[in-house]
Formats: structure tokens, sequence, C-alpha cells
């Protein structure tokens, strides 16, 4: 979790819990409150934040995040029947990349009418579709990292996360920015599956024995 310092008088959402600001609340609890988006989509646009200051969806503890989609649930149901609106987008950007414009964690709930100009294409037309081995390799990885989540605490309480070695696609870029190139994940030692073909066709993982006898 990230325990860096923040300076509450630069966040606008600690500002608005601590009443410095003007806020149409529609919801509040010990850990969370909701408010009225002052630049909606439509009318009915809501954003759940949680009281403790969070910077990204990484950041929050999973029992804040398991109880601001509770209140996000709750209130989806609310605004479907005060809007009329039967259609729904729920939208969490985590990061500048990601399109996040404040620094404190926030779930945007969104009514949607036919027509009213907004979107969030996806499928994006702008990817290619990877080879099937390539999506099978991304999916072991995530189930190895779900049972062995790699990670060390650093005495500063952060968590660190070691990268591994997958098998790559060309990743859907804009035509008009030049990407920035990150470097290389280094081969990592919790490498351990490999993935082979079956009698049938099929992809079978197995334990990696060279991986394993190198660690």
């Amino acid at each position: 979790m990230n325990t860096r310092p923040h300076d509450p008088a630069h966040c606008t959402f600690c500002n608005l819990i601590r009443g410095s600001a003007e806020v149409s609340m529609c919801y509040e609890d010990a850990d969370a409150i909701a408010f009225m988006d002052i630049q909606p989509v439509n009318n009915g646009h809501v954003l759940v934040v949680p009281r403790q200051h969070y910077e990204s969806l990484l950041d929050v503890p999973e029992e804040i995040g398991m109880h601001l989609f509770h209140v996000t649930m709750r209130l989806a149901s609310a605004i479907r029947r005060v809007t009329g609106c039967e259609d729904l987008n729920i939208v969490v950007n985590s990061g500048a990349a990601a399109g996040q414009d404040e620094p404190h964690y926030h779930v945007h709930i969104i009514p949607r009418r036919v027509g009213d100009g907004f979107d969030i294409p996806l499928p994006f037309n702008g990817s290619q579709m990877p080879d099937r081995t390539v999506l099978d390799a991304y999916a072991a990885r995530l189930i190895s990292a779900l049972g062995d989540p790699v990670r060390v605490e650093a005495s500063s309480a952060r968590e660190i996360e070691r990268p591994v070695s997958v098998p790559v696609f060309n990743e859907s870029r804009s035509p008009t920015r030049e990407p920035s190139r990150a470097p290389a994940p280094r081969p990592s030692k919790a490498d351990r599956w490999r993935i082979r073909e079956g009698a049938h066709g099929e992809l079978l993982y197995e334990p990696n024995s060279d991986a394993g006898d190198a660690a």
C-alpha cells in the first residue's frame, strides 16, 4: 500500500471531505462519501470516494475497496430509479496514463442515454488480436501470481513487485504520439511455467524444472 505523504491542501477531494468547499453529497458513512460530479456526463453522475486519502487503486486496502464497491452498487440502483436511465458506466481511472485527474481514488457512476456523446470504446479499434499462445501465457502468469504474488516487503513497508518474462504482442499505440519505451523486463526466478501442446492440440502448463533447479 502506498504510504507516501500528501499535502491535503492540494487534494480537492480531501478539501471536500473536510467541508472546506461546497459539495452536493448523496451518501456518507464512516469510510466513504458520494457526491454529484460538477462536470457530469448526464444528470445523476456520482463520484464515490474513500474518506481516507488513497492515491490510486493499488493503494486502497482490500476491505475499503470492497466497501466502496458495495456503496457503488447501492447508489447505481438508486441512480437508475431517479434518472430513468437503464444503462450505466462504472469507471475507475487509476494513474495518469489511465486518465486519473485527481490524486484521490474515486469511482464514477455514470448514467447513460443513447446519443449522449460519451464513449469508452471497447473493444478498442486500435488494438491487434494477439496469438492465442500469448493470451494463454498471460493467463498462466496471472494464475501463478494470484497463488504466489512474488512480493517482498521493503523497510518502508511499500510493496515491490518483481517483473516476470512473458510473450508479448504489439499493444495499442496512438497514431499521433510516440510511445514511451519502457525497459524490457529481466528474467525472474518466478518463471516456473512451461507451455507445451498436448496430444489433441490443447495447451498444457507444467512446472519448469530448470527454473526450479536454478532457484
